[in-house]
């Protein structure tokens, strides 16, 4: 496909087009590749006219593994359905990762009120409105089911649990594909004129009421496109094969002068040995090349077979260091055997080099992917062209010893394959400066998830002699000192390999050294069976290079294989290239920065910049057994509950749900520790900062009528985006677009009796409004502003609809229905409570919108009968 990628949607939402697409490409033999040409061709073509003849698939590369792993699964080869049907739902999952928009229906709030010429009445959030269909409630014994038309719920006034709205099969409405394209009339995307801004779907919330088509045209794809005078595709979709081949990976390590001091070659030693013996994956191939002023190969590539290569590599590695710095010959002699297509450099260097620029073009041809390590302030400013352009990770370490910052870079270079269980997971990286005969001590739970090759590491940087260690395992066993290896040629390691024991360890480890010395404990392992995925952690920023004062976003993805894990407490810990560390809690409450709530993604607001240069990023993850719990992840096509055709009503079988086999009801306590790798921060003022920060928008707003009054309740925003304390400007109007587009015009609510909250606390606030007449289909839209102490406003938060909605009275057998009648019980009016949508406008260039989804994997199959 002709088009560039998103440049907003960080690098984990876009490599999981891999996984979480409907189709699943990373498909486990070569023969099952082929039932998916005629769905892809299909999506070609009805994405080429969705965009009005302007994009499609020219060309498809399938990625096979090398062998098959039952983590990764494909709904459609066990479900029958016709291309066609799988077609549409891939373009609605692309539109999702490509563009960035919303579905346009909620399962959690499907009904909604609207009023038409002065009459209310309760419809289906969909897009368009123009969907037309019934509103119907199934109910089965055994296998004998009836069907009838849905009731009035009493408290929300609109329709009752179970009521499902079931469409016609045959529409005349051609919108919309992030609605339900499973339609055959349907074969676009909502535009202005067929817009439903009226429902409460995510697409109105998070992209300010516009439509899809509307978010999809500002998009940078667009910006030099126009259509095609052309029916169809103007190229048939190519499709090609590729195999995954062993892993490649080549140490190119700075052994200049500079190397010598802050005990950098041998903190080098530590962290390389670490990556040698535990981190990379058995059956990957390794050399080592070293450089300063020159270039030389330690080693050739050596396959990991069995342990005695993993030490023999280690004797590689660089004790001395002496000399300048010529950081293209140590890229270029690391090409001359590892220049095969998707071979990994990982280049670490503590020193500048004005030269850099002359084999950036060799590297950007290389087809080899750089991984960068940064060590110490003054490493090369020009380091990160090299990860940026051929997709390596990019780190950063301080020369500050305790952080472990060298060893926990070294430990997130693992492989990008998709094949978890061979990957090292990290259960525990922590260090602290120890007095003379002073303890350190610890806990590390070890779950069931992992296991098998768990190595506990302790490190120290002074005495030559090993620390007094006890480690007690959950049984109660010990092991000392003496069980630890220590080698001769790194004599400040010791390391031991244990069989994996479920529980929690604990450790003590008291200093010997005559004077205080930085100690360390870093533990390892791999998953436990290939059967069950671990417990993963993803940690990343919004970008990698960010301009003051605009924030920084901070993530933690927390997953078992497609699961989110909830309930985790993450601590995100921000280092910056001067000045002490930054810690942070990460949130998935779904206000501030974290977008959607419960799914796994923790997230929080980044602003204490020390200055510019490079920030090192590292988060520690703690499940506890009686609070982390997994949650269904469900398929992101809409699942349709049945059509009518002919006016007989044919219901199709419930949506299917994932089997208890795939989420494990008893997660337990775990420990993860994952690095983010760095960002560089530019245009930070030397002489400290003002106030610039405003607080973040509300994102939760809702409203609920209670008596005479209206109740407003939402997630504190902060005085600097989500830290803090900051007071609101509340709004309210009949016109949802006015209150949109002109907030500040919009009637105000009287706040003198507010008292405002800390940043993440639940407020609530009441109020009788005096300048609206309630009646019945009398609606009323609510926005509120956040305000710092230097007069810096939020943007406009999501806008809680609130509607009264007298339902008509339903008929009994015994009476005629009258529409004109309403039912008598009814005393207090009731307000139905409808967040409707939200502003989150991102802009680009003048006022172009794109709103960013993090992906949830799809699970499920198709469920439209046509």
């Amino acid at each position: 496909m002709g088009a560039r990628s998103n440049p907003l949607l960080p690098n984990l939402f876009l490599a999981k087009l891999l996984i979480a697409s409907t189709v699943q490409f990373l498909i486990h033999k070569a023969f099952l590749f082929f039932p998916y040409q005629a769905m892809v061709k299909e999506a070609s073509t009805y994405l080429f006219n969705a965009t009005k003849q302007r994009f499609f698939f020219k060309a498809v590369k399938i990625i096979i593994p090398l062998t098959p792993f039952p983590l990764y699964r494909s709904y459609c080869l066990q479900t029958e359905v016709s291309d066609l049907y799988l077609a549409k739902v891939f373009v609605h999952e692309w539109a999702h990762l490509r563009w960035g928009v919303f579905d346009e229906y909620n399962n959690d709030a499907p009904f909604y009120v609207s009023v038409n010429s002065g009459k209310a009445s309760v419809e289906a959030t969909r897009c368009s409105a123009s969907v037309t269909g019934k509103y119907i409630v199934q109910s089965c014994t055994g296998n004998s089911c009836t069907t009838r038309e849905c009731k009035s719920d009493e408290q929300t006034k609109l329709y009752e649990a179970g009521c499902k709205f079931v469409p016609e099969k045959t529409q005349n409405a051609p919108a919309s594909i992030m609605y339900m394209q499973s339609l055959p009339s349907v074969v676009e995307f909502c535009d202005q004129s067929t817009h439903n801004e009226k429902a409460t779907n995510l697409q109105n919330k998070m992209c300010n009421y516009h439509s899809t088509w509307e978010v999809i045209m500002n998009s940078m794809d667009f910006s030099n496109t126009s259509p095609i005078n052309s029916a169809s595709p103007p190229f048939e979709t190519a499709f090609s094969l590729l195999q995954t081949k062993d892993r490649v990976v080549c140490l190119v390590l700075d052994v200049s002068g500079s190397m010598d001091g802050n005990n950098r070659i041998k903190r080098l030693k530590q962290a390389a040995e670490i990556f040698l013996l535990q981190v990379i994956e058995t059956g990957s191939w390794v050399g080592i090349v070293t450089f300063h002023s020159t270039a030389q190969i330690e080693t050739y590539l050596q396959q990991i077979i069995n342990e005695n290569v993993r030490r023999d590599l280690t004797e590689y590695l660089p004790i001395s260091a002496g000399g300048g710095t010529n950081i293209c010959a140590g890229v270029h002699k690391g090409f001359e055997y590892s220049n095969l297509y998707g071979s990994e450099i990982v280049l670490l260097t503590d020193g500048e080099d004005g030269g850099m620029s002359s084999c950036l073009t060799e590297v950007k041809n290389s087809g080899s992917i750089i991984h960068t390590i940064a060590l110490g302030p003054n490493a090369a400013p020009e380091l990160e062209q090299f990860s940026n352009m051929t997709g390596g990770l990019r780190f950063y370490a301080t020369d500050t010893v305790d952080s472990n910052g060298l060893i926990d870079a070294f430990s997130g270079i693992s492989s990008g394959s998709g094949n978890i269980s061979e990957q090292s997971i990290q259960l525990e990286s922590t260090a602290q400066s120890v007095t003379v005969k002073q303890w350190m001590n610890g806990t590390v739970t070890v779950d069931s998830t992992v296991g098998k090759d768990t190595f506990f590491v302790v490190t120290w940087d002074r005495s030559t002699s090993p620390p007094d260690i006890l480690l007690r395992d959950p049984k109660g066993k010990e092991y000392r000192t003496s069980n630890f290896t220590v080698s001769d040629l790194n004599l400040r390691t010791a390391r031991l390999n244990i069989a994996g024991t479920v529980g929690d360890w604990y450790y003590w480890i008291q200093n010997k050294h005559t004077d205080s010395q930085v100690i360390s404990m870093i533990v390892t392992s791999r998953a436990a069976s290939l059967a069950v995925p671990p417990v993963t952690v993803k940690a990343l920023m919004n970008k990698d290079t960010n301009n003051f004062p605009n924030p920084m976003v901070i993530y933690a993805e927390v997953s078992q294989g497609f699961l989110p894990v909830l309930g985790a407490t993450v601590m995100a810990t921000v280092e910056p290239q001067t000045g002490s560390a930054v810690e942070l809690k990460l949130l998935d409450d779904g206000s501030g920065a974290d977008i959607t709530k419960n799914d796994g993604v923790y997230s929080k607001y980044f602003t204490s910049f020390r200055g510019n240069g490079r920030y090192n990023l590292k988060v520690r993850v703690q499940g506890k057994d009686k609070t982390v719990r997994l949650r269904r992840r469900q398929s992101r096509a809409l699942y349709v509950p049945g059509y009518i055709e002919n006016g007989e009503i044919k219901m199709n079988a419930p949506r299917p749900e994932p089997s208890d086999d795939e989420i494990q009801a008893k997660l337990g306590s775990f420990n993860r520790v994952a690095s983010g790798g760095s960002f560089v921060m530019e245009n930070v003022p030397s002489g400290g900062t003002t106030d610039v920060f405003p607080p973040c928008k509300i994102i939760d707003l809702e409203a609920q009528y209670e008596e005479d009054k209206i109740h407003l309740s939402w997630t504190a925003p902060g005085n600097d985006f989500d830290v803090g304390q900051g007071k609101y400007i509340i709004k309210m109007s009949e016109s949802l677009l006015d209150l949109r587009n002109t907030f500040e015009d919009a009637t105000s609510v009287n706040t003198s009796s507010l008292v405002p909250k800390p940043a993440g606390t639940k407020e609530s606030f009441q109020f009788k409004s005096e300048n609206v007449t309630i009646e019945n289909g009398t609606i009323i839209y609510f926005a509120i502003r956040a305000i710092d102490n230097a007069s810096l406003t939020s943007e406009v938060s999501n806008i809680a609809q609130a509607a009264l909605f007298i339902p008509p009275k339903e008929s009994s057998p015994d009476s005629t229905p009258n529409d004109d009648v309403i039912n008598e019980g009814i005393n207090v009016l009731t307000i139905v409570l409808i967040v409707a949508g939200s502003i989150i406008a991102v802009s680009i260039a003048v006022s172009m919108i794109v709103c960013i989804l993090h992906k949830k994997n799809r699970r499920g199959g198709p469920e439209l009968r046509m």
